[in-house]
């Protein structure tokens, strides 16, 4: 499991979760082209949207700047292999 080699940089969901998304990016890294941060963001959204319900956000390269608002208990900030990982579900209005 690639689990291992994720290192998460900042977190506020629960473990259960946090393995999940690690899981789903690890799974997208073996379905497409590690350049393909398009790709490999939708499936982890669409992944998230089935397990936890729709409205999550997914932000995937290796250098990108954010700024946002999350409803909380849903938001990691990870990297894996040469990418940095960004899922969360946004606050409600």
């Amino acid at each position: 499991m690639l689990e291992g080699k994720a290192m998460v940089k900042e977190t506020d969901m629960p473990l259960k979760m946090q393995i999940q998304a690690m899981s789903s990016a690890s799974q997208a890294l073996d379905l497409f082209d590690v350049s393909d941060c398009i790709s490999i963001a939708a499936h982890i959204k669409k992944e998230f949207d089935k397990m936890y319900g729709i409205g999550w956000q997914c932000v995937v390269g290796s250098n990108f700047g954010c700024f946002f608002t999350h409803s909380p208990g849903t938001f990691i900030y990870f990297s894996l292999e040469t990418l940095n990982f960004l899922i969360y579900k946004g606050a409600a209005s």
